[in-house]
């Protein structure tokens, strides 16, 4: 990955939108030798996909929780049904295993405190192999969807 290749990806992280055009005038390139690399860098992994930033307050998930969990054990079979739980709850944004105690942070969205409690009460409590979850609320988010330094 050269200069041009971190020009390209970090004109994309700005608009994933923009026409291979645009891309090229942008990166200073012609448009066969952008549309080249572009593709290659898709191949390669370095762009995983293209999707829309959607606002979760416009849309109406305007509480946002972060959920510590420590597990009672941590076997194999434990962790993966956990994760599994876990991946199935749209609810949950951003799931980390850590190092340490706790094991896992959560980051989880819902309309309102109700609609947390419910899914706390129903889904989360609910995890395998969860010995305890500690939950604290979002007051403001400082820095969120920011691009990889390039």
């Amino acid at each position: 990955m050269d200069d041009v290749d971190r020009k390209i990806l970090a004109e994309l992280q700005r608009d994933g939108r923009l026409t291979v055009t645009e891309l090229a005038e942008r990166v200073r390139l012609s448009v066969s030798p952008c549309h080249r690399r572009l593709r290659a860098l898709e191949h390669s992994g370095a762009i995983a996909s293209y999707r829309a930033h959607l606002d979760a307050h416009v849309l109406g998930f305007g509480f946002d929780a972060l959920v510590f969990a420590t597990m009672r054990d941590a076997d194999r079979d434990t962790v993966d049904a956990f994760e599994n739980a876990v991946a199935a709850i749209p609810h949950v944004l951003q799931a980390q295993r850590l190092f340490g105690d706790p094991d896992y942070l959560l980051r989880v969205v819902t309309r309102d405190l109700h609609a947390f409690q419910q899914l706390y009460d129903d889904r989360l409590a609910t995890l395998p192999g969860v010995q305890r979850l500690t939950s604290t609320l979002v007051m403001k988010s400082i820095v969120d969807n920011r691009p990889l330094p390039l």
